[in-house]
């Protein structure tokens, strides 16, 4: 899945976005320096791909970007088993993904749903600002888009406050 299947995505559905082009940024502190019109950092996430210790479950993590992800309470309320960040491979296999570009947008890419949303609340009711499968741009969507989407490609998602 690329930057152009996702914005199809959009514009077939009919999902209002803007999509704002930029320098390829890898981290949230690097997208900090970006000077665009419009960009909201905080309605930005962070996005961690993380997975239990039996390789059987995996989550994509996206927090508010000034928060940190406690992983023994984010196991304590998914009941999952111990959790750690997922190794670069698993990332690229999983949700046709490298690092520096996670996504909630490469979701709509594991088509074994084998990796469970897990949003921080932070984000409803507002847009959300997050890269279409590379890291030169990010498009901002309502957050009731994504959540949208996420149902139609029956993906599981939890809205929780991290």
């Amino acid at each position: 899945m690329t930057r152009d299947d996702i914005l199809a995505i959009l514009d077939e559905r009919r999902i209002p976005y803007r999509e704002f082009c930029h320098e390829a940024v890898n981290t949230i502190a690097e997208a900090e320096g970006l000077s665009i019109p419009g960009f909201d950092m905080p309605r930005v996430p962070k996005n961690l791909f993380l997975r239990d210790d039996k390789k059987r479950q995996y989550y994509l993590v996206s927090i508010a970007s000034g928060k940190t992800a406690d992983l023994k309470k984010l196991r304590r309320i998914l009941g999952s088993r111990p959790l750690s960040f997922a190794s670069e491979e698993d990332l690229l296999s999983i949700l046709s993904l490298m690092k520096g570009s996670v996504t909630p947008f490469g979701l709509l890419a594991d088509r074994e749903h084998r990796t469970v949303a897990v949003i921080d609340s932070f984000f409803s009711g507002g847009d959300i600002g997050i890269h279409p499968m590379e890291n030169t741009s990010t498009v901002f969507i309502a957050f009731s888009d994504l959540i949208s989407l996420l149902d139609e490609f029956n993906i599981e998602h939890h809205i929780i406050n991290i």
